[in-house]
């Protein structure tokens, strides 16, 4: 009798450690998703890409970037996206993720950032920054619901 139950004990631990194995790598595979996302945008606007605020950021979208005064929506990220593609461009960036939190369908994403960008008179300036984004988990993948950040001073 003692050897079937400590049979049953094994079975049980090893299901649950199978099954806390499978949370943890679907996990890791949600935070490699939402990660992608961050990297797409950011090479996006770096490649010059029109289409990303579209394609990423979801209808609800409402961002706060360090330099404006108040949160913009998607369709106001995307005038301020084509003015500053009128400026200048990014010309190189790399990111530092930091921790990336998933509860059900919303990401909470926090990074650091360095990039530089050359203005219209070929003027060079590199800056770091950080963000925290906020994505949510849609039929067409990860969206932009929100973001705060930009360069340290």
């Amino acid at each position: 009798m003692h050897g079937f139950n400590s049979h049953k004990i094994i079975i049980a631990v090893t299901a649950l450690l199978l099954s806390g194995l499978a949370a943890a790598q679907d996990t890791v595979g949600d935070q490699a998703s939402v990660w992608a996302v961050i990297e797409r945008q950011w090479n996006a606007v770096e490649d010059g890409d029109k289409k990303w605020i579209d394609e990423l950021l979801a209808a609800d979208f409402s961002g706060w970037p360090k330099t404006s005064p108040a949160p913009r929506s998607k369709s106001s990220t995307k005038m301020w996206n084509r003015f500053n593609e009128s400026q200048g461009k990014v010309v190189a960036h790399e990111l530092y993720p930091l921790a990336i939190i998933i509860h059900g369908d919303v990401a909470v994403a926090h990074y650091l950032y360095t990039s530089a960008y050359k203005d219209k008179d070929g003027e060079v300036e590199v800056n770091n920054g950080r963000y925290s984004d906020v994505l949510v988990q849609t039929d067409d993948g990860w969206k932009f619901l929100s973001w705060h950040g930009g360069a340290d001073e």
